[in-house]
């Protein structure tokens, strides 16, 4: 009987130990930790570019540059705060922040950092001369040295001057600081595209057909009888009143037949909003449960009107009496006078009561006015001790439908007749 030889395990070892080398090198490995002295901490800890890291933020690309750290060096040229707000249009702003958005954020973004490290003297000191570098985007930068009068050189990247060399230096990086943001042309090619769509994605309103009395045919109103704004002949107020029982039905809203106006679904939308925003449960517990405002609202948003809603928050609902609230008709009167027919925010209202001192808005309780005063920075609707500040602004806005936030509920105020005597002829 043969025995087995006392090398075979250690004969066994040998042969699988290269088999394994493989596996070991193919498992992935565990990146190294950011260090606290990076480039992209100091440029998340400083106070100069707090803008610029609250965008990096929402860009979501704190994981991406790691990884490129990861790579290589990192040149970062940051504009300052007052650069963001002062250079950088409201409406491109605006759109960058949308959600849907983000890729446009995350190229304007990549496209300030390059990789590797550029210092002073990497720059063409040549006015006739400049050179290219690729950015994370893969947009290239032209670096160039502007003479000015003086005979010294303005350094620019791009069309951009930069305003401060070597503001933070790292082991693994730099950031330069330059006097505004730098655009690339896919992004604002984007932000044009997207401005041209929204201009021309309303569909033109079409007319109610009629019945021609001297063929018995029916045919369509002309397209000039109707506003291309969206905007109808009947006031609000007329849109609100209800109609007769057996009047007809009423002709198709600016979205024609199509409902590209869905009132109904942008009413519910700023009222899930008011709830997620928190601190106005009181105020869509009224719209929704104790009143048929939300519907009455839906259809005035459908048929083309605008609005703007004054909303108090819970704290001010809740100085409201009960006897306020029972009293037949007082909810729907208290929202109502909170409800301009016009589509305002809050940078328009303080723009306009910071010019004209006092501005008297339209509402949707017939006759009554609510004003407007700028006061300690802010707005301040209504008179007396009714009064309550624009506290939250812009909780929702569509272009339809503006949601502002009150910290105080706002009443009527009668106005005292004044007597007047007549005076005869003679007198």
């Amino acid at each position: 009987m043969p025995t087995s030889s006392p090398h075979l395990p250690l004969l066994l070892l040998l042969l699988l130990l290269p088999a394994a080398a493989p596996i070991r090198a193919t498992l992935p490995e565990k990146p190294a930790p950011i260090s606290s002295s990076s480039i992209l901490i100091a440029l998340l800890d400083s106070q100069d570019y707090t803008e610029l890291s609250e965008l990096v933020e929402k860009a979501l690309l704190l994981h991406t540059l790691e990884e490129a750290l990861t790579k290589h060096n990192l040149t970062i040229f940051a504009p300052k705060n007052d650069a963001l707000e002062r250079h950088l249009d409201p409406e491109f702003k605006r759109f960058l922040l949308e959600p849907g958005n983000i890729k446009s954020l995350q190229t304007l973004i990549l496209h300030h950092v390059l990789p590797g490290k550029l210092i002073h003297g990497n720059w063409p000191s040549n006015p006739t001369r400049s050179s290219r570098h690729a950015a994370l985007s893969n947009d290239h930068l032209e670096f160039s040295c502007n003479a000015i009068s003086d005979g010294s050189c303005s350094e620019h990247v791009g069309a951009v001057k930069v305003v401060h060399f070597n503001s933070v230096v790292r082991p693994d990086g730099i950031i330069h600081g330059i006097e505004k943001v730098m655009i690339p042309k896919s992004v604002e090619r984007e932000f044009n595209n997207r401005r041209n769509l929204q201009s021309i994605s309303a569909v033109k309103p079409e007319g109610a057909p009629v019945i021609d009395p001297r063929t018995r045919k029916l045919s369509k109103i002309k397209a000039n009888k109707v506003p291309l704004d969206g905007a109808r002949e009947l006031s609000v107020y007329e849109a609100m009143a209800p109609g007769p029982s057996l009047a007809p039905a009423p002709a198709p809203g600016p979205g024609g037949p199509h409902h590209h106006f869905h009132g109904e679904k942008q009413v519910k939308d700023f009222i899930q909003t008011l709830l997620l925003y928190g601190g106005y449960n009181e105020m869509a517990d009224i719209l929704v449960n104790l009143t048929s405002l939300a519907t009455e609202m839906g259809k005035l948003i459908s048929e083309g009107y605008v609005l703007t809603v004054l909303a108090p928050n819970d704290e001010a609902m809740a100085k409201l009496t009960t006897e306020q609230l029972s009293e037949p008709g007082t909810p729907e009167q208290i929202v109502y006078y909170h409800i301009v027919p016009e589509y305002q925010t809050e940078e328009s209202m303080y723009n306009a009561v910071r010019r004209f001192g006092s501005v008297s808005y339209e509402t949707l309780s017939l006759h009554h006015k609510i004003v407007a005063k700028e006061a300690d920075g802010s707005v301040r609707f209504g008179e007396g001790e009714d009064s309550g500040y624009l506290f939250d602004p812009d909780i929702y806005t569509d272009g339809k439908i503006s949601v502002q936030g009150l910290t105080e509920c706002c009443f009527r105020h009668r106005r005292r007749g004044r007597r007047t005597k007549l005076k005869g002829p003679n007198c």
